[in-house]
């Protein structure tokens, strides 16, 4: 029975593609021979959409398939990388467009999660949810504190359906990848369908949101510019999420944001601080941070504040991978391309034996024409995106930590551009990228290093004298030892130069004995002989020992 459920599933992911046209996308030279059969043999499944472009068609075979393939599509529209500039821009219009489950049985499910009835555990359930998405919906209520919540719960059986969509994309995957290994090396859809399963799979624990949720509110404690939802850990399970509710204007609600008199360059800005601040300071960034996760308080419009929602994806850099990048974003807009060479060098992203002048002319090459613009004209995201893909052709494998970092900026940029066109990304950045510099070298560098370390010196203060004894016992003790080493070492030298003398004069009495053999004089030649011997075995016993 499950066989025939993957078959039919299979048929109806075939039917959609073929109904959307989007095996007529692969050039006819790059098809494989089971496509081609495919296409011939199903010859009632005709493309009902040949005038749309090809993006819009991607996009509406996705939303038609489900959510899962919807997540999958959202993914993808990160992975520039791998992607046309064109299908990338409609992947990234899939939204959530999915119909709700019924509010009896989420509330069902939040009663077993929790282990005790709903009104018990709280007051005013809302039945009829208040948004509702791929992998879960929201229902609001109010804690018996009087405090106003809203509570995520995973929909039912959800994870059996990712899992079959998954499994039949992974043999897709591998099909094409088998059949084609040349045609798809960059594309690499095995490993692209795996790191799918992985965010899915890992989107479907809802503790594990809470955890990130909990981080960032607390990096941004007291904070004006973001504020993050309180989570209620003690009603949190791998299903169940509760929350603090927040009123806040959407943030691609730009009529809305005017009206409420918010200053938009101000708002604008603030998202660029933000983002700069969980990436460097904080080295935890929201790797999700698309317009529906994002809300502006309707209070103070004229200090505006953002709200942060849906924690689910995070990204974390470390010091190495921080450096790169601030160093890296400082050089291009200098113009510096042989720094921005040299750093990817240095760093260990390209080979050591990649030649530096090849590498900055095709950094110069793709870059320069960018810089043609007005600075608050570039974008950030699209710079990123042109240099990884640049140091790629020199073998440069870019980390999963760097594409989610991409994928967030070109979300904030393109956010900050919609409040407020004029926005310059440099300018609002580059007094923070240079502050952090400062911070990481120099003076202040040091002064840094010795506050953190100091509570770790003054815990053994305490133990220092003893450890400067063990440390000056030991110096004793290592000297004696390399002492002795040293005079067996001498006495084993003077043996050496003994033997190599003992059997040099071996040697030299061969060749007398040798020449008194050839004059006859049989016994004086024989007592050299002799006497060779005796020298020649003196002068080993002195060498090998």
């Amino acid at each position: 029975m499950k066989k025939l459920r993957e078959l039919a599933r299979l048929y109806q992911i075939g039917k959609t593609l073929f109904e959307y046209g989007l095996d007529e996308l692969i050039p006819a030279r790059l098809q494989i021979w089971p496509a081609r059969i495919a296409r011939k043999s199903i010859f009632w499944l005709k493309n009902r959409y040949p005038d749309l472009s090809r993006g819009e068609r991607i996009r509406l075979a996705f939303e038609h398939l489900g959510p899962v393939f919807i997540k999958f599509g959202q993914m993808l529209s990160t992975r520039r990388d791998l992607l046309a500039p064109d299908i990338a821009e409609e992947l990234a219009l899939l939204q959530d467009r999915v119909p709700s489950f019924d509010g009896a049985l989420a509330q069902q499910l939040i009663e077993t999660s929790l282990g005790a009835p709903i009104a018990e555990l709280f007051d005013g359930f809302e039945v009829r949810p208040l948004a509702s998405a791929s992998i879960a919906q929201v229902h609001t209520a109010r804690l018996k504190t009087g405090q106003e919540i809203v509570i995520k719960v995973i929909r039912p059986d959800i994870e059996k359906t990712i899992a079959a969509d998954v499994s039949l994309m992974h043999t897709l995957a591998y099909l094409v990848a088998k059949f084609a290994p040349e045609r798809t090396q960059r594309l690499r859809p095995v490993a692209v369908v795996e790191e799918y399963r992985k965010t899915l799979f890992d989107e479907l624990n809802l503790l594990r949101e809470a955890a990130n949720a909990i981080q960032l509110r607390r990096n941004f404690e007291g904070s004006g510019t973001l504020y993050v939802p309180e989570i209620y850990s003690d009603y949190c399970r791998e299903n169940v999420l509760v929350m603090e509710r927040i009123y806040g204007i959407p943030v691609s609600d730009i009529a809305a944001l005017k009206a409420n008199g918010t200053n938009m360059q101000l708002l604008a800005e603030r998202g660029v601080e933000v983002f700069f601040t969980q990436v460097f300071r904080d080295s935890f960034f929201h790797a999700d941070m698309h317009p529906g996760n994002i809300f502006v308080s309707y209070e103070h419009p004229q200090d505006p504040q953002w709200i942060g929602i849906d924690c689910g994806i995070v990204g974390t850099l470390n010091k190495d991978d921080k450096r790169y990048l601030a160093d890296n974003f400082l050089a291009f807009f200098n113009r510096d391309y042989r720094k921005v060479a040299e750093l990817h060098v240095e760093s260990g992203w390209v080979p050591a034996d990649t030649k530096i002048e090849e590498f900055e002319s095709a950094i110069r090459t793709v870059l320069e024409p960018i810089f043609e613009k007005p600075l608050s004209e570039i974008s950030f995201g699209h710079v990123l995106l042109n240099l990884f893909n640049t140091a790629r052709r020199f073998d440069m494998a870019v980390q999963p930590q760097l594409v989610l970092l991409q994928k967030t900026l070109l979300y904030v940029e393109g956010v900050g551009r919609q409040l407020y066109p004029q926005l310059d990304l440099w300018k609002t950045a580059k007094p923070f990228l240079e502050e952090w510099m400062q911070q990481q070298v120099g003076y202040k560098a040091v002064i840094n290093a010795v506050k953190e370390k100091a509570p770790f010196w003054a815990e053994k203060l305490p133990e220092l004298p003893e450890l400067i004894y063990d440390a000056l016992r030991q110096a004793k003790l290592q000297q004696r030892q390399v002492q002795g080493l040293y005079n067996q070492f001498a006495v084993h030298d003077k043996d050496q130069s003994k033997g190599r003398f003992l059997l040099a004069m071996g040697a030299t009495l061969l060749l007398a004995s040798t020449l008194l053999l050839a004059m006859d004089k049989n016994q004086w030649a024989m007592s050299g002989l002799v006497l060779t011997l005796v020298v020649w075995l003196q002068g080993w016993r002195k060498i090998a020992r």
